[in-house]
């Protein structure tokens, strides 16, 4: 399903991120709160590496940081060969859609539309015709085993299909590394063990990054990344 990309690893070296006059969940205004402090990490073409810590570890920042949302105050993110903080946030932006599909705890799926069209998105994005929208999402919501509920909107859906046609949407684009956070925090085992199916099947293709803190959807992954007060735990 996936093109083949280089199997250089993605690579985190020496990754700081600071917040400067943090407020809210950062601190108080004026401090200067170390979110990720000097976290190293390898995540190779065809793993899946989860990400495990408590709340307030470095989970959110390191994916954040992974999918160029954010960039470090220090140290190095190459992902398939390109140093993502040197680029503007105009080419992080676009980087992002060519080459890093996100799953959220939360569908995001838009309510209006329906499998097919919410897995499209991206691809109009893109600039893609209406035919090319219409069958790569087709291919996709079959290959995630939707076939049968492409023009379901997500109210007739369950739980684990709105999951999956979330899947299918990161997909879209063909990205080098898929980024899921908590994916199964919203579902019972049963259909988390089905959309975790999914994601190990996708990493044959690409990276899948998984951040979780149920031990069974870690125990699914190649490794685990245990954060801890912003530090990476050995």
């Amino acid at each position: 399903m996936a093109t083949q990309h280089s199997s250089a690893p993605v690579v985190c070296s020496d990754v700081t991120r600071r917040y400067e006059g943090s407020t809210g969940r950062f601190g108080t205004s004026g401090t200067t709160v170390t979110a990720l402090d000097n976290v190293s990490c390898e995540i190779t073409h065809g793993s899946v590496v989860g990400v495990a810590g408590p709340s307030g570890s470095g989970k959110s920042t390191l994916l954040h940081l992974l999918a160029g949302l954010d960039t470090p105050t220090a140290g190095d993110i190459q992902i398939y060969g390109t140093s993502i903080q040197t680029l503007s946030s105009r080419e992080r932006t676009a980087f992002r859609r060519s080459h890093i599909g996100m799953v959220f705890q939360r569908f995001h799926l838009l309510p209006a539309l329906t499998a097919v069209e919410n897995v499209a998105v991206p691809l109009v994005q893109a600039g893609e015709s209406r035919a090319t929208r219409r069958d790569r999402a087709t291919e996709l919501l079959d290959a995630v085993g939707l076939d049968g509920r492409h023009k379901h909107r997500p109210g007739s859906l369950s739980g684990g299909e709105q999951q999956r046609v979330a899947i299918a949407r990161a997909l879209a684009a063909d990205p080098a590394v898929v980024i899921a956070d908590e994916p199964t925090g919203e579902l019972d085992r049963e259909t988390g063990e089905q959309v975790l199916d999914v994601l190990t099947d996708i990493a044959a293709d690409r990276a899948v990054v998984i951040a979780s803190h149920d031990e069974y959807t870690l125990s699914r992954t190649d490794r685990v990344i245990n954060l801890r007060d912003g530090r990476r735990e050995t």
